[in-house]
């Protein structure tokens, strides 16, 4: 392979322009090699109507599952800031904390599902065979952006089941809130934050680009604007001696913009996934 061009935010590389065996020039980008998406930046004009159901694609799956975690956020983030919401449905914060934990298992579902996605991306040197590889569950791609990415995504996802979880626990004292609940949330979240960066600088084959005629770089930025969300939010939720309704309801906020982030950029996925090479082959 004779490589006429690389680009990418060091160490990792994104773009290649590379001369293919019959001498022509061919483009390589991570993201559309990680997700099967076709060359281009993903303007086509597309019905919004035909990405509604397209369950024989992974794509639309890892957007729909995002989705549906987002949207249980951003429900039991909503009910915590309007008590009057909670009057009128007669529930209670144990009820609440329960949307809260219902919301990370499909979070938890679509990142392992973005992971696997990675993992099974194959080499660079394979970029857009056929070739039939060997299924890997969870890999080892340090070198790789995307896997690296959904790898931080992931652990996450299981640090805010547990931070979730905990948050059901009754009758909790400060340090016991803060040891059970709010570290997994403050960890997750940071990894969350540096998985929303490495995906946004692996679409913009730098450390920073203005892309707004991309689909795929809206997603990652309104996903990197949940990520922030969900950072703000875990400093406010650390609980102290004296109670500080203040910060509660300041990290129930940024939790609420924080899913709507996620949300949007879940959603985005589905007309992303209308330009996977498989769908369009068919």
């Amino acid at each position: 392979m004779n490589v006429i061009d690389k680009k990418g935010p060091w160490p990792f590389v994104t773009r290649l322009v590379y001369q293919a065996a019959d001498r022509s020039l061919q483009v390589w980008s991570s993201r559309r090699h990680r997700k099967g998406l076709l060359r281009g930046t993903g303007d086509e004009s597309v019905r919004l109507s035909s990405c509604i159901w397209m369950p024989q694609q992974l794509n639309w799956w890892i957007g729909t599952v995002f989705a549906m975690g987002s949207l249980l956020f951003a429900v039991a983030s909503a009910l915590s800031l309007w008590p009057h919401l909670v009057a009128e449905y007669s529930l209670d914060e144990s009820q609440i904390n329960a949307i809260f934990f219902a919301g990370s298992i499909p979070f938890t579902i679509a990142a392992y599902l973005q992971l696997f996605q990675a993992a099974n991306a194959g080499a660079i040197a394979v970029r857009d065979t056929q070739t039939t590889r060997r299924t890997v569950f969870l890999g080892w791609r340090p070198h790789d952006i995307g896997w690296l990415s959904s790898t931080l995504q992931f652990i996450g996802t299981i640090l805010f089941n547990f931070n979730t979880f905990d948050a059901m626990i009754p009758s909790l004292n400060w340090f016991q809130q803060d040891l059970v609940t709010w570290l997994p949330d403050i960890i997750g979240s940071t990894l969350f934050l540096a998985s929303g960066y490495l995906a946004f600088s692996e679409i913009c084959h730098a450390h920073w680009a203005w892309k707004p005629e991309s689909i795929s770089w809206w997603v990652v930025v309104t996903n990197l604007v949940g990520c922030v969300g969900f950072m703000v939010s875990a400093v406010f939720a650390i609980a102290l001696p004296t109670s500080h309704p203040e910060l509660i309801s300041l990290s129930l906020v940024f939790t609420l913009l924080g899913a709507i982030g996620f949300l949007t950029g879940s959603l985005l996925m589905l007309p992303e996934a209308l330009l996977s090479k498989s769908l369009r082959a068919r």
